[in-house]
């Protein structure tokens, strides 16, 4: 069933039965492409036409038609971890045909670790054959694992890795390093086409969108209970986190370090006892210090981050939005849209566009589009500019259209597409097509 999307206050309903707004005087028609996958965690439009996509759990390479939503299995990745409920698996794909560079965990001497490893295609079989590990022995934890890989106008690869999960959680016992250097977790790393590997910039909680536009390199990051962000990813500097999130603007947060406490084993979102040191934004010191172009679920100090209505689900309900992947769109096939980034979100079944201004240093208006009751996981954009691809998780819970949280995923495990429709061809679509 085929859906077209128009801007407005009322809603349509599309395929799955779900409820999405419409959005202005362009429209979308939304179209699933393919069902039944395991947690697409990053998608690419390839330059054979075809959507490749690296799934999470499944740890298989895809390659999906369009048109049919013909899946073909290019690879599965054997030596990758995949563990019910933590964030390690298949993770981060780059193409460069017949290079792909696929990040991915794996059992090591010393305990499960990430490894890039790069792939060499063969057209004439469809299938991945030999490889060769780049980079072994990178930080693995069962939360923050972030693992955004994207290959730079540089022939440089970069790579996003979490804080770990570290300092809060199942882990509050442990420090948090993302702003030491001398370390590997809560960094974007710059890696060689050999091997040799240098921290680019620091100061990452859980960076899962890392995208080009032009010179630029973007990043998306999840926040604690506020601030998610975006940020230009620039050489050296540090983007704050843990003593900030999202601006230095001490509101609603403050770093409380639960290691340095006996009581790091009684870990609270919403309690601080008085054993375990705490740092106000304004006290950090670094000059390097990065704010991001925008934040989403930015709020007040004094903020009620348990809302009744979420029953036990809190997290849901926080004003964040959990951003999953960053993408740029650079073409004039969608009126206004050139040079913008693309945000898909897991709380609120959401992409976000950001226009970014002519050189590339600042960010206007969010314009969200696409509501369904899922959790978009990665996008990717079609070589004629006209449709945005969404890949959703398996499961998961998200905010409903009521707002209240929700496991009951429209599409879950699937390839969405949203088409657009220019106004001179654009209609009202009440049928199956």
């Amino acid at each position: 069933m085929r859906r077209v999307l128009g801007w407005g206050l009322s809603l349509a309903l599309v395929a799955g039965g779900c409820a999405v707004p419409a959005f202005g005087a362009s429209a979308f028609e939304m179209r699933v492409v393919a069902r039944g996958l395991n947690n697409p965690y990053e998608i690419v439009a390839g330059p054979d036409g075809w959507i490749w996509a690296a799934e999470k759990s499944g740890r298989r390479v895809l390659r999906i038609e369009p048109a049919s939503g013909a899946v073909a299995v290019a690879a599965t990745i054997g030596e990758a971890v995949s563990t019910p409920g933590t964030q390690d698996g298949l993770l981060g794909m780059a193409l460069r045909l017949p290079d792909v560079y696929l990040a991915y965990s794996y059992r090591a001497a010393e305990g499960e670790r990430f490894k890039i490893a790069r792939y060499a295609y063969d057209a004439a079989t469809g299938r991945l054959g030999a490889h060769t590990d780049l980079v072994t022995g990178l930080p693995a934890s069962p939360d923050h694992d972030a693992g955004r890989l994207v290959l730079g106008p540089d022939d440089h690869l970069y790579y996003s890795i979490g804080d770990q999960g570290n300092n809060q959680f199942a882990r509050a016992c442990l420090l948090n390093r993302a702003q030491d250097r001398a370390v590997l977790e809560g960094k974007v790393l710059r890696i060689a086409l050999d091997g040799a590997v240098s921290v680019f910039s620091s100061g990452h909680r859980n960076p899962q969108g890392l995208v080009f536009g032009g010179d630029k390199l973007y990043s998306s990051e999840q926040g604690p209970k506020t601030d998610d962000e975006v940020n230009w990813i620039r050489r050296g500097l540090d983007y704050g986190w843990p003593r900030v999130a999202g601006y230095a603007d001490g509101n609603a947060y403050a770093y409380a370090n639960w290691s340095a406490s006996s009581a790091c084993t009684t870990f609270s979102d919403y309690e601080i006892p008085p054993s375990v040191p705490v740092l106000a934004e304004s006290t950090f010191p670094d000059p390097l210090f990065a704010p991001p172009l925008k934040t989403f679920g930015t709020v007040r100090s004094g903020f009620d981050f348990q809302d009744p209505k979420c029953g036990t689900n809190y997290h849901v309900c926080w004003p964040t939005v959990a951003p999953s992947g960053l993408d740029y769109y650079g073409l004039d096939a969608i009126p206004r849209w050139r040079h913008s980034l693309l945000m898909p979100t897991l709380k609120d079944g959401t992409v976000y566009r950001m226009p970014l201004s002519a050189d590339g240093q600042s960010v206007g208006t969010a314009e969200p589009l696409f509501r369904t009751v899922n959790r978009y996981r990665d996008t990717a954009v079609s070589a004629d500019g006209l449709s945005v691809f969404v890949a959703t998780d398996r499961r998961g819970a998200v905010r409903g259209l009521d707002g209240r949280p929700t496991s009951a995923l429209t599409e879950p495990g699937a390839i969405l597409e949203f088409r657009y429709r220019s106004s001179s061809s654009r209609v009202r679509s009440s049928g199956p097509s």
